[in-house]
Parts: C-alpha cells; sequence; structure tokens
C-alpha cells in the first residue's frame, strides 16, 4: 500500500464523519443555544431543561437524517471494501 493512498483513504474517512457527523450537532448545537438563550432570560437554572429538547432534537434529527447518513457510511464503506484488492 502506498503512503499517497493511505493518506488519501484517510482523509477521505475523515471528510465522510464529519459530513455525516454535522447536521446532528448542527441541530443540538442551535438548540442548545436557544435554550440557553431562553434560561439567561427567565433566569431559570435548571439542568434538565437543556437536556431533554437536544436529546429530543438529536432523535428527530436521526430519524430525518438517518437515510442519508446510512447511505453515505454505506458508500464509503463499499468504496473502502472494493479497492482492497488492489491496495496490494
Amino acid at each position: 500500500m502506498y503512503s499517497d493512498f493511505a493518506l488519501r483513504l484517510m482523509a477521505e474517512l475523515l471528510w465522510t464523519g464529519i459530513q455525516v457527523c454535522f447536521p446532528i450537532l448542527a441541530l443540538t448545537m442551535a438548540v442548545g443555544l436557544m435554550v440557553s438563550v431562553f434560561q439567561v432570560v427567565t433566569q431559570i437554572q435548571e439542568m434538565s431543561l437543556t437536556f431533554v429538547p437536544k436529546l429530543l432534537t438529536a432523535g428527530l434529527g436521526l430519524i430525518f437524517f438517518g437515510p442519508w447518513m446510512l447511505q453515505k457510511i454505506t458508500a464509503f464503506a463499499t468504496k473502502l471494501w472494493l479497492g482492497i484488492p488492489g491496495m496490494f
């Protein structure tokens, strides 16, 4: 296996990971920010108030983005497995 091939494979792995994680992380970060602003405005300091909306948002995001995420991961894994004979 050549080093340029390994570097390209690792870069593609990292890029696929970023693409798959980004929608859920962005949604939960936005909801967390909105809940934090709500807590500051109302002066409510309850820890479960931040946890539950983020958990629900992550679940809904997985339901909505799950098929796309699975397709991205499956495409990468298929490309990786089909490329194994050419590695050596």
